[in-house]
Formats: structure tokens, C-alpha cells, sequence
């Protein structure tokens, strides 16, 4: 019995540690206070009649919850006046009271893990020391050390779980013996000792107070800030979404790198520039070809030396004058070819006008449609500037 009473009390200080981190309800010290009141019968558990000595005892109990497998209670009680106590003559109402500090362990929750619905029958373990008073016929009243061990049963009742009912069977020990029944053992010092025990059974009810979370018992914490959570959940989206407009971007890019690329290729495999002199008995005329990428009207950078010598003809002869007409290979719409070739020769023209400053009314261009010039129809893709001397 000692070994175990000891293991029991050594729970009791190992039990509470873990709990607060995960759990909330134990606010300051306000939290998980109830108070209970129960009445049932106590008797001598030997060297008497247990029901012939058996009488009347309540008891009133302020219990504090510090975890949800550990607590603490203040237990009073009293045992009122029968024939006699332990074979004497009460000289009172009462014939003894008892003060108890009491250790409590929810052994529902221990074994079978903390929930936060509360359980509609837990089980709970206590055990504790305390102070007794007996009353008895003349001056024989005594203080004595007393220890208690018992078994709560609990109904918890109610919506919110505010009430309980209680079921309490316990054995009391007084530690010190009986100074003055012989029937009690005689020993020296402190003992648990079944000849100076008496069981107790009892019932009530308890109410629990409100917490400060709102709720008669402990809750899962949220060991985070939600107002953060959001913040950085919209963060995250905010930045998800910058992500997928990145990626749409590189994948634009990359589309454009790879047209830049078939464009060079398509310039890599193009056949020699042509530029044909054709004399008359009047006069000379010089024609120069600038060649264009597939649906492109915009002089590339490596045709600008075309454009360069018919500048350089323009400027050395004043009076001499050039006629670029634009053409477009046979694929594709009518209408579309028509327009490019018109655009091919405005091309040629305004790079004239405007990087080489030659007049535009010596200038004439002009859209031909389809043309046949070449063998090849890619090579059709062009505008042919012919200088008139």
C-alpha cells in the first residue's frame, strides 16, 4: 500500500507538465474552480459492526483543475452523532470532522487521451493527507493526522457540461491511531493501518465554473495568430500568381527566340543578291533587290547594304530618280500578298527618306502583287529599287 500511495503521489507532480503547451483554459488563477457538496455513510472498517456503527457524513469540496489529468481539492467533511463512535459515546451532534487536501487524477483522460467533448463519465483517482477532529464524552476530544484514498465516479450532465453528478467510495485513515479506544491498534508514529480505517461511501453533485475561453474545461490552442495565417496565405497567392505571369512571359520569349531563329536560318540559306545593269542607247539603269522574311515587311539589317548603294547612286547623281516596286511570293491571300507588296516598297522608300535624307519626289514605289521574277517562289519576296539615270 505505501509503494503504491507513494507512486501515486509521485504521478501527481509528473502528470501536469505537458498540457499547457497544446491546451488552453487555465487562464491566471481563475479557471476550472468547482464546488461540490455529497452525503453518504462512514464506518469503522474493523473491530465493529460495520452496519451497527455505520452513521450519517457529508462533505462540501473546492477543487481546482490545473491540467486535464491533474488537480487539487479542499475536502470538508463531517461525521454526524450515532450510538456510539468506535464503542463511545458522542457528547455532540457530530461525532468527528475531517479536513483533507486531495490530490485528483482524471484517469479517463490519463489512459484514454484528453478530449475536448467532454466525456459523459470520467474516473477519477484521489488521494491525500489532512487533519481529523473526534468528539467525545468529556474532555477526550483529540486532533489526529488522517489520510485519504478513494475513486470518484463522475456523470457529467447538461449542454455545456456545467454539473456533475458524483459517486465517491474512499477509505479513511486515521494515521496516529486511537488514543483512547482499546479496540484500536496501539502503535507509535505514522502508519496505514486497516484497524484505524473507515470506508466511506457518498454521493453529489459538483458545479463547474465558467473559463475564461469560454467553456467549463480546457480547449485545444491555436499556438498561432490567424490574422498572420491570412496574411501570408494571401502572400503565397500573391506571389503564385506573379510566378504564373513570369512563366507566361518566359514561354512568350522563348516563341519569339524561336521565330528570331528561323528567320537567321531562313537568311543563312537565301541565294546571292542580284544586281542587274541594263543599258539602252538613251540611257543606264541600275536595279537593286532587297529581299524579305516570309509575312515581313521591315528591312532587315543584313539587306541594308542594297538600300546603301542606291542611296549612294541617288546622292552622287542629283538629277537621277528610282522606282521600287514591292513584291510578295505566290502563297497565301490575294488581298494579304497585295498589301505586302505595297508595304515592301514603302519600305524601302522611308528607309531612304529617312536614314540617307534622299527627297521623296525623287522617290516612286509602288505594290505589284505576286511576283515571278525567280525560279524559286520564296525568292519573290522582295522589292526591286531600278535607278533611272
Amino acid at each position: 500500500m505505501k509503494k503504491f500511495l507513494l507512486c501515486l503521489a509521485l504521478g501527481t507532480v509528473m502528470v501536469p507538465v505537458s498540457a499547457r503547451e497544446t491546451l488552453e483554459g487555465n487562464k491566471l488563477f481563475w479557471d476550472n474552480w468547482s464546488v461540490g457538496i455529497a452525503g453518504g455513510v462512514y464506518t469503522p472498517l474493523a473491530h465493529h459492526a460495520i452496519l451497527g456503527s455505520m452513521r450519517p457524513t457529508t462533505n462540501i469540496t473546492v477543487a481546482k483543475q490545473i491540467t486535464p489529468i491533474y488537480g487539487l481539492a479542499v475536502e470538508g467533511a463531517s461525521i454526524f452523532a450515532g450510538t456510539k463512535m468506535f464503542g463511545v459515546h458522542s457528547s455532540t451532534a457530530f461525532d468527528g470532522l475531517n479536513l483533507n487536501l486531495l490530490h485528483q487524477i482524471n484517469l479517463s483522460n490519463l489512459f484514454g487521451g484528453f478530449k475536448e467533448n467532454v466525456r459523459s463519465t470520467e474516473w477519477v483517482a484521489v488521494f491525500g493527507w489532512g487533519w481529523g477532529h473526534q468528539y467525545l464524552s468529556g474532555s477526550k476530544d483529540y486532533n489526529y493526522a488522517t489520510s485519504k484514498a478513494g475513486l470518484n465516479i463522475n456523470f457529467n450532465i447538461g449542454k455545456s457540461k456545467a454539473w456533475q453528478i458524483n459517486v465517491k467510495p474512499a477509505v479513511v485513515w486515521n494515521l496516529e491511531g486511537d488514543h483512547y479506544d482499546v479496540t484500536f491498534s496501539q502503535h507509535n508514529g505514522v502508519e496505514y493501518d486497516i484497524n484505524n480505517a473507515a470506508a466511506e461511501l457518498t454521493a453529489g453533485v459538483t458545479y463547474k465554473f465558467k473559463n475564461a475561453n469560454g467553456s467549463r474545461g480546457f480547449k485545444k490552442a491555436k499556438l498561432y495568430d490567424q490574422g498572420e495565417v491570412d496574411a501570408l496565405n494571401a502572400k503565397v497567392n500573391d506571389l503564385r500568381k506573379q510566378l504564373t505571369e513570369k512563366n507566361k512571359e518566359l514561354d512568350s520569349s522563348n516563341q519569339n527566340a524561336k521565330k528570331l531563329q528561323e528567320q537567321l536560318n531562313d537568311l543563312r540559306n537565301q541565294k546571292p543578291q542580284q544586281v542587274i545593269t541594263k543599258e539602252s542607247k538613251q540611257e543606264k539603269t541600275l536595279e537593286s533587290v532587297v529581299t524579305f522574311g516570309q509575312g515581313k515587311s521591315t528591312v532587315d539589317n543584313s539587306q541594308l547594304p542594297n538600300v546603301e548603294r542606291i542611296a549612294t547612286l541617288l546622292k552622287n547623281r542629283p538629277n537621277a530618280r528610282v522606282i521600287i516596286k514591292g513584291y510578295a511570293s505566290p502563297e497565301g491571300n490575294a488581298d494579304v500578298n497585295a498589301r505586302l507588296a505595297q508595304s515592301r516598297a514603302e519600305a524601302v522608300k522611308n528607309l531612304l527618306i529617312k536614314k540617307y535624307r534622299i527627297s521623296a519626289d525623287r522617290i516612286q514605289a509602288s505594290g505589284q502583287g505576286v511576283g515571278n521574277m525567280f525560279s524559286e517562289p520564296d525568292w519573290n519576296r522582295v522589292s526591286i529599287s531600278t535607278i533611272e539615270l
